[in-house]
């Protein structure tokens, strides 16, 4: 189900609203494809799939959703040399030389208008899980730019519910230890922390204005030439780890985890938790969160632990 994972705390007065004014208010956002002229569109969409209706899924007391966006992409080579057409069309009805510029947005928004209907849509869907017992909100996003258009759109769902409680203050997750430095030392020491192990994937790359990289795949990490390359002021971005024996994944230096695979044994509990007459969806959720909910914990104390709000506040003030 997830493939990535950004993680969010969430404040410890939230209270999840009740289920059914929930899924009101995410029906009255259920997504639309975009029309004809239309560049872009977002919206709720059934996290089991286009056989359900239902867009808020509770599954042992976890809260899923989807959100779908599509984008009708136009390229700007196409927009450019159409605008220019018209520019030289102008020149030669008119005999001016000179455009105004008012004329030139417009004669882009016209061309714009005219593609968009031509346009190729893509459509994106990113599923996220709120945990209200743990406080967690997890977005299947590789980087935190990717999961605010997700996190916006979930905390305008949670204002439009009638009566709900205190508004979702979610803070995204830092540690005592930046990723950065926690890899470079499990890297140099060839010591992983408690319960996971090293992979043969990991990236390095240098502070410098060059900016030069080494990159590292099916390759055992357990060499001299690492931790040299780390004494000599290289720093890991990614590095693939795996959990307990059961959960691989790649973790990256702003703290965010991509390429998520749960492996054969999960797997297999999995299909033998799968009914006969069931889509699937229950079973894979249960799992899904059954081993993050483990897992990020686990993540966050090889980190060091989770740095206090006040805190991150204060450390992201002195960097500025």
């Amino acid at each position: 189900m997830f493939k990535s994972a950004c993680f969010f705390r969430i404040a410890d007065d939230f209270q999840l609203p009740p289920l059914d004014a929930l899924e009101r208010v995410l029906h009255k956002a259920r997504f639309v494809a975009c029309g004809p002229t239309q560049p872009e569109s977002t919206g709720w969409v059934p996290p089991r799939g286009n056989k359900s209706k239902v867009l808020a899924e509770l599954v042992g007391g976890h809260l899923v959703l989807k959100l779908c966006t599509e984008k009708r992409a136009v390229p700007s080579s196409a927009i450019k040399s159409a605008v220019e057409e018209r520019i030289e069309r102008y020149k030669t009805e008119t005999g001016n030389e000179r455009v105004p510029a008012k004329l030139k947005k417009e004669f882009k928004e016209e061309v714009l208008l005219d593609l968009l209907p031509r346009a190729f849509s893509k459509r994106i869907t990113t599923l996220l899980w709120l945990d209200p017992k743990s406080k967690m909100l997890v977005v299947d996003a590789g980087s935190l730019a990717a999961a605010d258009r997700v996190v916006s759109s979930l905390l305008a769902a949670l204002l439009e519910v009638p009566g709900a409680g205190p508004a979702l203050d979610l803070q995204l997750v830092h540690t005592q230890s930046s990723p950065a430095a926690s890899m470079s030392h499990w890297l140099s020491t060839r010591e992983a922390p408690w319960r996971f192990t090293v992979d043969r994937d990991c990236e390095l790359k240098a502070a410098d204005e060059q900016k030069s990289a080494v990159r590292y795949a099916r390759h055992t990490l357990d060499i001299d030439e690492v931790a040299q390359h780390i004494a000599a002021g290289k720093v890991p971005t990614q590095l693939a780890l795996t959990w307990n024996d059961r959960v691989s994944f790649t973790l990256t230096d702003a703290g965010q985890i991509r390429k998520l695979k749960m492996l054969d044994v999960v797997v297999k509990e999995a299909e033998d938790a799968k009914g006969k007459d069931d889509d699937n969806f229950d079973a894979n959720a249960a799992i899904l969160t059954g081993e993050l909910s483990q897992l990020i914990p686990d993540l966050l104390e090889a980190l060091g632990g989770e740095a206090e709000v006040g805190a991150q506040a204060e450390a992201e003030a002195v960097a500025a």
